[in-house]
């Protein structure tokens, strides 16, 4: 059943996208930007009906009441594709850097300019890499929140922490708060697989982490956070789904945290 579930949500995701980008496309180059928002935070949520009434997996919000009114860093764990747009719907004006050549690919290029997303070649340096911070601040001045994924990449549930110091230079140059998240849907959607498991899982939005501190000081304070609260609730997820097939490194870190215990 879990192949055949696997096999018809990902017939139907993609289904999803590709009417929706038919039926909404018009309407979403039409409206005002910020309005525009509403075609894929729709789109984000009929993904999750999707996931819940074929595959039967389920998921919760916990901290929301963390997230502050004005401009912040939101910098949550990433495991899975569902992560890329799970939780658009909750946050205001969402954007993003990424890679330059995503803005290349028709009509979904064509969506993130509409957003002013920030474009960066990953190899630049100097002037552009400065001329990327500016478009950076501009956006953050007008109370948006940007999404960094503070390990840069996809990683597997219970993996090793590899953080990125680019989130410590983001932090120290925009002076913001930075919003932890932490959270497992990489045990129901493993990165590069087709499979999905059914079960429910908690999305764990943690209290803000200042502006000020010492960018050294904040990534350690950053990592130490993430990954007790992550390592919290990889053993409730385990503990409240225990039929779910384990990755290797969720495995090997269940271990560890129990010898710990």
């Amino acid at each position: 059943m879990i192949i055949l579930r696997s096999v018809l949500f990902n017939i139907a995701f993609y289904i999803n996208l590709i009417a929706q980008m038919i039926v909404m496309t018009p309407i979403y180059f039409l409206v005002p930007r910020k309005t525009a928002w509403f075609v894929p935070k729709n789109w984000a949520r009929s993904n999750h009906w999707l996931f819940k009434t074929i595959v039967g997996t389920t998921f919760e919000i916990e901290g929301l009441e963390n997230i502050p009114k004005e401009g912040y860093i939101f910098a949550p764990k990433h495991q899975s594709f569902w992560d890329v747009y799970a939780l658009l719907p909750w946050l205001s004006d969402p954007f993003f850097i990424l890679k330059r050549e995503l803005v290349w690919i028709p009509l979904f290029g064509w969506y993130v300019q509409k957003q002013r997303m920030v474009p960066v070649d990953r190899g630049a340096r100097g002037r552009v890499m400065a001329a990327v911070m500016q478009r950076t601040k501009d956006e953050m001045a007008t109370g948006r929140q940007l999404i960094i994924y503070p390990e840069g990449t996809r990683r597997p549930p219970g993996a090793p922490p590899h953080y990125k110091y680019g989130i410590a230079r983001l932090y120290r140059d925009l002076a913001v708060p930075v919003v932890p998240v932490v959270m497992h849907p990489g045990l129901f959607w493993p990165r590069r697989k087709f499979l999905r498991f059914p079960g429910h899982f908690k999305v764990r939005i943690l209290p803000p982490i200042e502006a000020g501190l010492d960018p050294d000081v904040f990534l350690q304070t950053l990592v130490d956070v993430m990954e007790k609260a992550s390592d919290q609730l990889l053993v409730e997820t385990v503990k409240d789904n225990p039929h779910l097939p384990l990755p290797p490194t969720a495995a090997q870190r269940l271990k560890e945290l129990q010898a710990q215990a």
